[in-house]
């Protein structure tokens, strides 16, 4: 691991661990010895960011020059912290490390008074579990596609249990309370498709690219779908 890429990786995991972190959590979060743990420390130390503590007792990131300082009302801090958490019900572990990191680099960077009542959030969430459909391809392969603008060949088993092989350009995907969908444009049926993920059976990078197009082709199916969703709403209502 590069020299930088290691001290990031220390700095994210002193503000995301519970404080102080003993020097044996660090060294086994960040994948290191002790020993260069030790120098790792003191090169942080050198470049100006404020870490207290010492070997056998553990270490708090007390100011971290590489985050600005940022302020929040108590409200917007709840608000943070309500959806992250909520992160966790959409059963994807990276989503949910992602979160729960970037929200550690923030609340880094709060007053002391407001990382106390990030610490101390009165608003909670809870659901009773719901079982769901477990997803088995790569989903940050995935997400690379779609960033990336490029087509992915996919082994699809629909509801009725038949399995069709296809080339897609995946253009976004929404969390459900019980499933993970993928829209798409399905080169196979020349138009837009949407999948479960879950049935998605085996996944790999193609080579169509369709940037810049990927914003267009959302606006339009989100056309498309609207006006699909008013015309159901004015048959029912004449049906009634």
């Amino acid at each position: 691991m590069a020299r930088s890429d290691r001290l990031m990786r220390l700095l994210d995991t002193l503000r995301r661990l519970p404080k102080p972190v003993t020097a044996a959590r660090l060294a086994a979060e960040t994948e290191v010895s002790p020993r260069q743990l030790y120098r790792d420390i003191a090169t942080l130390r050198a470049g100006g960011v404020l870490i207290d503590g010492t070997a056998g007792y553990g270490y708090t990131l007390t100011e971290d020059p590489a985050l600005p300082p940022q302020s929040f009302s108590r409200l917007e801090i709840e608000a943070l912290m309500l959806a992250v958490a909520g992160l966790g019900d959409l059963g994807d572990a990276a989503l949910t490390t992602a979160g729960r990191d970037a929200l550690a680099r923030i609340v880094a960077t709060l007053p002391d008074r407001q990382a106390r009542q990030a610490a101390h959030a009165t608003i909670r969430s809870w659901r009773p579990p719901e079982p769901r459909a477990a997803v088995t391809i790569d989903l940050d392969q995935l997400r690379q596609a779609c960033w990336d603008e490029v087509s992915v060949r996919i082994s699809y088993r629909d509801v009725r249990e038949r399995r069709t092989d296809r080339e897609i350009l995946p253009l976004g995907m929404s969390y459900s309370p019980r499933t993970l969908m993928l829209v798409a444009w399905c080169q196979l049926r020349d138009g837009y498709r949407t999948f479960e993920v879950p049935r998605i059976e085996a996944l790999e990078r193609g080579a169509v690219s369709f940037r810049p197009r990927r914003v267009q082709l959302l606006r339009d199916y989100v056309t498309l779908r609207t006006a699909e969703w008013k015309m159901q709403e004015q048959r029912a209502r004449a049906a009634s």
